[in-house]
């Protein structure tokens, strides 16, 4: 199914045979890496990537793997020049044909009498590769953008319309037909002969060649539509009448449930607003449908059911529980991570997975064990640790034990390339969080940590991260001469990342961290008053409600939340209160089967508050409490099971 102009094909010759033994051989290579033995996997596939499709994927998903957890721009190069011959190298084992009736066309479908076992294989390895170079592509855009602090303000966004100007990565509403986007500090006019996205594909890559990251984002984009296109035309081939089951058939089918599952799980949780876009352009998402595809291609014995489990348990273990309501599918997720846990039981990515669930259910120090047994497990691969050691961190923080969580910020700061103003932040915060009696022995300032802040941000096709932007916004604060210090900005930052629904499973710890809450709370009464206090003060309460509500204190909780929205117009910085404030107001209600009233906080919270800082992770943890509330309204139940995003 190549387009004209494309390289001929191989000669034909490759036998079923071949193509089932190159499977085999992957497998066995995906057993080493899996074993930690990671070079040697590579090792062993690389004698055959030049003519075997699946050695030239894996070996090149190897390297990506890699490439993601460094950060390095050799890493990142090397896994793309690799992951860019797997491609060609799919593209000559597809099936040549005519733009009349490739996949593209739409009234008359390929079956699968058309195709030899080889050529159906090569166009969902071909999928894969467009989706993995994809995330590369994005990876060397971040990698790119220096860090330096971002000027100006983003536009809201609006419905456009011919000679509309537009400036900032933004996308915008339908109107007419129309729609764009534009790179970061330009401001350009549509022009009104673009009405579909061929027009505007094209139209933004001659506008564009003055802008290489500009380029490289729309050359992604395109990777990632032609992949969700051919893995749509795959299914709906495996769904048909025609479809006949070759030889490799659960290897080819566990491909197509990978690559859709994981499509249509993840547009099914982007925003309204992106979505109603991606929908005009060929997207659209189903998270049961997704859930079902992933859930079959685990549960089967394919090449790629290791990947489907660990796309789950991603989804289990930090979708639904960092961007939701705090429930999580524990069950689902330790059945699936169980028969890996027991088939490798030093594989470093299933410790890890293992110490993730233990955390979520609230047994902070087997976790602890089991993330330390993580990083024991290997030594190649740092990354791997550095993973343990951003849960490690929250782990501590858990406990409020500040030093080590404090020793685990700093090695990730020095060791790691992911996110240094959030690491810089986290270790002023714990600082901060010393008593003044406490020694700190490490040779750092608070002040000056919080000070280099804003200069570590990272820009993404020009717009920073929203964990970056919302640290950074907390430590402006620091730069007076004679700042105010923030009260307790390690457990504000908790918040963000959804650990108090980890405190509220273990009564000590929450009481441990309400003891820590109502001091802060007592040195602000005894203060003097600033231009923070306020702002401060509902911070406090925001926090102090919620250890409240999971010790049983229901009521006491339901006025620490509304106190917040009592002293709206006084809150000067910290808008984002409002909002959430509004939201665990809304759960307190959900729990108590008060749903109707829930639901009408969580519209409010959605519809009257703009512009704050992480807005988009308020969104999705509405997003899904609004859910979870329906769902109870029509069951007749209280809101107190797992309802995903």
């Amino acid at each position: 199914m190549s387009s004209p102009g494309a390289e001929d094909p191989l000669p034909a010759g490759t036998s079923v045979s071949s193509l089932h033994e190159a499977l085999d051989q992957c497998m066995i290579a995906l057993d080493l890496f899996l074993t930690n033995q990671f070079s040697e996997a590579l090792s062993y596939l690389k004698p055959r990537t030049k003519e075997s499709m699946y050695h030239s994927l894996t070996y090149a998903t190897i390297l990506e793997m890699q490439a993601m957890m460094t950060f390095d721009p050799q890493d990142i190069l090397l896994a793309g020049n690799m992951m860019k011959e797997a491609q060609t190298l799919c593209q000559r084992h597809r099936k040549k044909s005519s733009v009349t009736d490739s996949f593209s066309n739409l009234v008359h479908r390929p079956t699968m009498d058309q195709f030899t076992e080889e050529e159906i294989h090569a166009e969902v390895c071909y999928a894969e590769c467009l989706l993995q170079r994809a995330a590369l592509t994005f990876l060397q855009i971040i990698k790119a953008s220096p860090h330096r602090p971002a000027k100006g303000r983003i536009r809201e966004e609006k419905p456009l319309s011919q000679g509309h100007l537009i400036s900032g990565w933004q996308s915008w509403d339908l109107n007419a037909g129309q729609f764009g986007i534009c790179a970061p500090h330009h401001t350009v006019v549509i022009p009104g002969t673009i009405t579909s996205w061929f027009h505007l594909q094209a139209w933004l890559i001659i506008y564009s060649h003055h802008d290489e990251n500009m380029v490289s984002f729309i050359k992604g984009g395109i990777k990632v539509r032609n992949s969700y296109q051919t893995y749509k035309e795959l299914d709906n081939l495996v769904q048909s009448s025609q479809y006949c089951k070759g030889e490799n058939h659960r290897h080819f089918e566990g491909g197509v449930k990978l690559g859709v599952g994981a499509f249509n799980l993840t547009l099914s949780m982007l925003p309204t607003r992106i979505l109603r876009l991606l929908e005009f352009v060929g997207f659209s998402g189903n998270k049961d449908y997704g859930l079902l595809q992933l859930e079959e291609g685990a549960s089967g014995h394919s090449f790629r059911a290791v990947l489907c489990v660990l796309l789950l348990l991603c989804y289990h273990t930090f979708l639904t529980f960092v961007l939701g309501t705090g429930h999580v599918n524990v069950e689902e997720a330790e059945k699936l991570l169980q028969p890996y846990l027991k088939r490798y039981p030093k594989g470093a990515i299933f410790l890890f997975f293992a110490g993730r669930i233990e955390a979520i259910k609230g047994n902070v120090d087997t976790a602890i064990r089991r993330f330390e047994e993580c990083c024991e497990a290997q030594q190649h691969w740092k990354q791997f640790h550095h993973m343990c050691y951003w849960e490690l961190m929250w782990c501590f923080t858990y406990k409020g034990q500040w030093k080590m969580a404090y020793f685990y910020a700093d090695l990730l700061s020095k060791e790691n390339s992911w996110s240094k103003a959030t690491y810089i932040y986290m270790k002023a915060a714990y600082l901060s969080m010393f008593g003044k009696e406490d020694y700190k022995p490490f040779g750092d300032d608070e002040v000056e940590l919080f000070r280099a802040v804003p200069a570590l941000k990272l820009k993404i096709a020009g717009k920073s991260l929203p964990t970056e932007k919302f640290a950074i916004r907390k430590s402006r604060r620091y730069l007076s001469p004679k700042p105010v210090s923030l009260p307790i900005p390690a457990l504000e930052m908790m918040y963000i990342w959804n650990g108090y629904a980890v405190i509220g499973k273990q009564p000590e710890l929450t009481d441990r961290i309400l003891g820590i809450i109502t001091k802060a709370e007592e040195m602000l009464e005894k203060g003097p008053e600033n231009e923070y206090s306020v702002d401060d003060e509902c911070l406090v309460k925001l926090l102090k409600g919620l250890c409240l509500k999971y010790l049983g204190r229901v009521q006491e909780a339901e006025e620490n939340f509304r106190s917040i929205s009592s002293n709206e117009k006084k809150i000067k910085y910290d808008h984002y209160l409002i909002p959430n404030a509004l939201l665990e107001l809304a759960l307190l209600f959900m729990e108590q089967g008060r749903n109707e009233e829930a639901v009408k906080l969580l519209e409010t919270a959605k519809q009257n508050y703009k512009n704050y800082s992480m807005e988009s992770r308020t969104h999705f943890r509405i997003q899904a409490a609004v859910l979870q509330a329906k769902s109870s309204l029509e069951n007749g139940t209280r809101s107190t099971g797992s309802v995903s995003l």
